[in-house]
């Protein structure tokens, strides 16, 4: 199983799980639910079947959907080579049923899912749907980026979709595009001016029910991958705003593409290693001149995590001093802005 997981090696997972593998973070799973697995002992937490008033915690799942997404985030496999593992194998995951059978998902119910997974404590949720809005949804995506949660969803995948859908389409929500096997835009991803990221979408194996294991292509399979690389921003920078965390990712990821920020790749392929250890000036600081100090919230390899619990103290002290308000520094560049300066590794 594990040797069919050709994005592992792509993305050089093995190298970041040195650095990081996610501890003391969690990562809600709005889905069809998430059955418990042996690659997922010890990582699934109990959370809340929508779909039944609260009646059950979310570990059960009839499509296998949910928990293939679950997996592709914190799967730890069974010792070094047996069964799937996921991009921070030990993260934990809260299971949200709130999807059906047939993986479709009510706005006002996705709403509601999120609403648990901010009063739960998730601090990355992964939305492996793409769809449309309702005031519910809205308000509570909109709460979700108030409390520091970094918010990544699926951008959508063709024939059935057309442009990127809801919540992906929201500003200050990550929206994840696929690659396929040669690095190139898997033709299953849909492109638009907000797409941020993009990650392996193309035959990618994972958990399944019943104990099993399942290959899916698409771009939820895209979004719970880079759901567990902010996962593992998280656990390495704890104290880094959830639009850092973004801004982290989309600063150290692989240019494709048009030169700079395009509609097919975003900003590109991200980079697990680059991501975790790269020097990024924070946003709003990008031109900052290193010699002025530490301002920035990277690390280079080796940093032990007081010194990461510092520079994300620093950073966040930096913004303050500087008077930038929270939504001018937040502000992710999209549609045709120019593409952060790239970064040190």
């Amino acid at each position: 199983m594990r040797s069919d997981q050709w994005h592992l090696r792509t993305l050089a997972s093995a190298e970041a799980n040195r650095i990081t593998q996610g501890e003391g973070v969690t990562v809600a799973v709005p889905d069809t639910g998430v059955s418990p697995h042996p690659d997922l002992a010890g990582n699934l937490l109990r959370g809340i079947n929508i779909l039944d008033e609260g009646s059950s915690d979310g570990q059960g799942d009839r499509n296998s959907h949910g928990t293939g997404m679950a997996g592709l985030i914190a799967a730890h496999g069974q010792g070094e080579t047996q069964g799937a593992r996921g991009i921070a194998p030990k993260a934990k995951i809260l299971p949200i049923l709130s999807s059906t059978v047939d993986n479709r998902s009510d706005p006002d119910d996705l709403g509601r899912a999120i609403e648990y997974a901010i009063s739960s404590g998730a601090s990355v949720i992964s939305i492996s749907s793409a769809g449309g809005s309702s005031l519910v949804l809205r308000d509570a995506i909109k709460s979700a980026l108030t409390a520091n949660v970094v918010v990544v969803a699926a951008a959508g995948n063709r024939p059935m979709d057309n442009q990127v859908g809801y919540p992906a389409s929201v500003d200050g929500v990550l929206a994840v595009g696929g690659v396929d096997r040669d690095g190139n835009r898997a033709a299953v991803s849909v492109t638009g001016p907000e797409i941020d990221l993009v990650a392996p979408a193309v035959d990618i194996y994972s958990t399944s029910i019943d104990g099993k294991y399942r290959k899916g292509t698409g771009t939820s399979d895209a979004t719970a991958i880079v759901a567990g690389a902010a996962a593992l921003i998280r656990s390495k920078y704890p104290y880094l705003p959830a639009r850092e965390v973004a801004h982290r990712l989309t600063a150290t990821a692989i240019d494709k593409g048009a030169p700079g920020r395009d509609d097919e790749y975003g900003y590109g392929v991200i980079d697990l290693v680059a991501a975790l250890t790269a020097d990024v000036p924070p946003l709003g600081f990008e031109s900052v001149n290193a010699s002025a100090g530490p301002t920035t919230a990277g690390a280079q390899p080796g940093d032990d995590e007081g010194g990461a619990t510092a520079r994300g103290l620093v950073t966040l002290g930096v913004i303050l001093a500087a008077g930038v308000g929270w939504a001018v520094v937040a502000r992710r560049r999209r549609r045709g802005d120019d593409p952060p300066p790239r970064i040190s590794r």
